[in-house]
């Protein structure tokens, strides 16, 4: 089975090179000597992730933001926010995952996923639910959320199953 971290991982580069690689293609008028030095950075970058130094490669993806931001650059990339850079990461990691996992285990994974959005959407829309249990089941999806994108089914159906008690205890069929 593939290392689904190192795929996660592999993917939030993929994706930040993918961006910033359209926009240095793209003819934006902007100061062209600012725009040399982040194609210089972006390289700088490839070869770090190309040689396996993963954190190395971030950070000058970290510079490489800075340095637009600090020199005006009104067409780069901004850094994305968590919740959307990791929507945009699962995006990629989709297409490698579904190469590399066994059919078995993403069938596995695929009927956790579809049992867990439909507990929680149920349990969302049900009347004379409190804040606290609104909460809790947006906990629970998240935990499992978690869990099927790094591929783990164990943890991904523990917390469905901790969901599916908490929906019959408020009286929602699962």
């Amino acid at each position: 089975m593939p290392d689904v971290y190192g795929v996660v991982l592999d993917a939030e580069l993929g994706k930040a090179f993918d961006v910033w690689s359209s926009y240095l293609d793209a003819r934006t008028g902007e100061d062209e000597q600012a725009r040399g030095r982040l194609r210089s950075m972006l390289e700088s970058a490839r070869e770090q992730a190309t040689a396996g130094e993963h954190a190395a490669a971030r950070r000058w993806l970290a510079d490489m933001y800075d340095e637009a931001r600090e020199v005006a650059l009104p067409w780069a990339p901004t850094l994305p926010r968590p919740c959307e850079a990791d929507r945009q990461t699962r995006d990629y990691v989709k297409d490698t995952l579904s190469r590399t996992l066994p059919p078995e285990l993403r069938d596995r994974l695929d009927a956790i996923a579809l049992s867990l959005s439909v507990t929680g959407r149920r349990l969302q829309r049900a009347t004379g639910i409190d804040a606290a249990t609104r909460q809790d089941v947006l906990y629970l999806t998240a935990r499992a959320g978690m869990a099927l994108d790094l591929a783990h089914p164990a943890a991904a159906q523990r917390e469905l199953d901790r969901l599916t008690a908490l929906a019959r205890r408020c009286g929602v069929e699962p």
